[in-house]
């Protein structure tokens, strides 16, 4: 087959690149609350240079991707074409990838149309560059999911924090250094040093960089899969006892030296956990490869180059036709997704909803001034970085309440609804830590709704420096905070979203989810400022919540 057949057989792939990639730039991203987008390559690409995403690995993981795939070509280039057997792998991957879309879509969860995404990236290579490509684009496709955000992250990275605090407070008494430890805060009992473990220390920010690298190391020097991905196994056991080791050594330098030697230490280590993770993964492919070289990946031998692909590359009869064939139906099943996913992003909100709202139905209804003759509600103003940052059918009710007898105790009750977009509602602990609050410790606790049910809700205990006359003082104060749509209360976002994607998907319901939070301080002790909390929902309840507990 000739030199023009061959270009050509790229076109019927090249019409459902064109029809795939118009869906996902025009209706790919649900959710405007944040970033203002229809497009799904602007969302995800926004968070390669957004600081608060965490994510600005992803440039690195997008030029390591490309690397690869040209790498893979290269040591490819003698495999003949053969479209045969991937024309129809193509067409299953790319019509996998837009309804993998149109379910993300609908569920408002730009991250699975990410996926979707990807797995359509894969069939075009299958379709139009035949089984080399497919497998030549393979990894690279695939290792591009390392540079999706994911909101896990905070919560693995708190459960993190903590265990390389305990651990390291603990190695530290193996070696005769006294340190206490409050949370994630560890601090030395004559008060030398005062470390709070942050996000940053714990190794959440580095934990996928370092775990895409590590498997990259598989990646090349080994041929099982099972090797690679036990590389990508070693990564986490080595970031966390890297962490700990960065923790430990800043303790034990400001033991010997004070905060100041601390100080140092903490800034070299940010780069030592890099080290020790990289030379660690290192010298396990070096003794791996001695240890069993047959699982060495041997591309061809060192000093020369690959054997060029001889002839003419061929396609088999009917190979083309049956291009023509996926390709339409791949242009059909896309004209499809675009015609349900604008259906989608033009309904009007419904669904249910489990708070009592104002009479346009834009808000939670006001809260009540007063709770009997115990307490009396001053109204909290919404702050306009709050109104600019939400969406702007976002509704709010919220009030400052006094306890009449004595006035320092004080309870703070905050309703947010959403409106159409899911991203009204957000997690607490992101907006708690942005505060400046740090999270001491999470726990799952059952409050009663008045009536003779319970419902769960998440109680996070948080703590704040305070500048006061006699210098710095920590302001403990417990957080209580739950979901309700209008069937159910849920404790935690993780599984207000899987209720949401559920109703969403199965039912086609949009509920408009509320999300209700309430503060207190916390100095006279968890038991006293929880049975203020109970009181204010006792007397507040039966005003704004449709539905009680289970």
């Amino acid at each position: 087959m000739n030199t023009s057949t061959v270009r050509l057989s790229w076109l019927p792939a090249s019409i459902c690149a064109i029809s795939g990639v118009a869906v996902f730039q025009f209706l790919g991203n649900a959710t405007h609350g944040y970033i203002h987008t229809d497009s799904l390559f602007y969302w995800w690409s926004y968070q390669w240079v957004n600081p608060e995403s965490e994510t600005q690995h992803g440039l690195l993981i997008l030029a390591i991707s490309a690397w690869l795939l040209i790498r893979n070509l290269r040591a490819t280039q003698h495999d003949a074409i053969d479209r045969s057997a991937a024309v129809p792998q193509g067409c299953v991957a790319m019509i996998g990838g837009l309804l993998l879309h149109a379910a993300g879509f609908v569920a408002e969860q730009a991250r699975v149309s990410i996926v979707g995404f990807l797995l359509f990236t894969y069939g075009i290579a299958a379709m139009g560059g035949g089984r080399r490509l497919a497998r030549a684009a393979a990894f690279p496709v695939a290792f591009m999911a390392f540079a999706i955000p994911f909101e896990a992250l905070d919560s693995i990275g708190f459960f993190l924090r903590m265990w390389v605090v305990g651990s390291s407070a603990w190695i530290a008494h193996l070696l005769g250094v006294a340190v206490l430890v409050n949370g994630t805060q560890i601090l030395s009992p004559d008060g030398r040093y005062d470390y709070d473990v942050a996000a940053a220390c714990s190794g959440v920010r580095s934990l996928v960089a370092l775990a895409a690298l590590s498997l990259l190391i598989g990646y090349l020097h080994f041929r099982p899969n099972w090797m690679r991905a036990a590389f990508l196994g070693l990564s986490f056991p080595l970031i966390f006892t890297a962490n700990v080791v960065r923790i430990l050594s800043i303790v034990v330098a400001a033991h010997l030296g004070g905060q100041p030697w601390g100080d140092r230490v903490h800034e070299i280590m940010g780069f030592g956990v890099f080290v020790i993770v990289l030379g660690s993964v290192l010298l396990a492919a070096e003794v791996s490869e001695r240890i069993r070289p047959d699982l060495r990946i041997q591309i061809f031998a060192e000093g020369s180059s690959p054997p060029a692909r001889t002839g003419s590359p061929t396609i088999p009869e009917g190979t083309l036709g049956r291009a023509w064939t996926a390709a339409t139906f791949t242009v059909v099943v896309s004209i499809a997704v675009a015609c349900l996913l604008s259906h989608v992003a033009h309904l009007p909100a419904r669904g249910g909803v489990g708070i009592v709202l104002t009479r346009d139905g834009s808000a939670p209804i006001e809260l009540p001034t007063f709770l009997g003759t115990d307490w009396i509600g001053k109204d909290s103003e919404v702050t306009e970085l709050e109104r600019q940052l939400l969406p702007p059918d976002t509704g709010f009710s919220r009030k400052i309440y006094t306890f009449i007898a004595d006035p320092r105790n004080k309870v703070f009750l905050s309703i947010v609804l959403s409106g159409r977009d899911r991203t009204s509602i957000h997690r607490p602990e992101l907006c708690l830590v942005g505060q400046g609050w740090t999270i001491r410790g999470s726990i799952t606790h059952r409050f009663a709704d008045g009536a003779a049910a319970t419902f769960p809700a998440t109680v996070l205990q948080v703590e704040k420096e305070v500048m006061t006359s006699r210098g710095k003082k920590a302001l403990p104060q417990l957080v209580v905070y739950y979901f309700l749509n209008g069937d159910s209360i849920v404790a935690t976002n993780w599984e207000r979203i899987l209720h949401d994607a559920w109703n969403r998907l199965i039912h086609g319901r949009v509920d408009r989810w509320a999300y209700v939070l309430v503060q207190t301080d916390d100095q006279d002790g968890n038991a006293a400022a929880l049975g203020r909390i109970q009181a204010i929902l006792d007397a507040t309840i039966p005003a704004f919540q449709k539905h009680g507990g289970i």
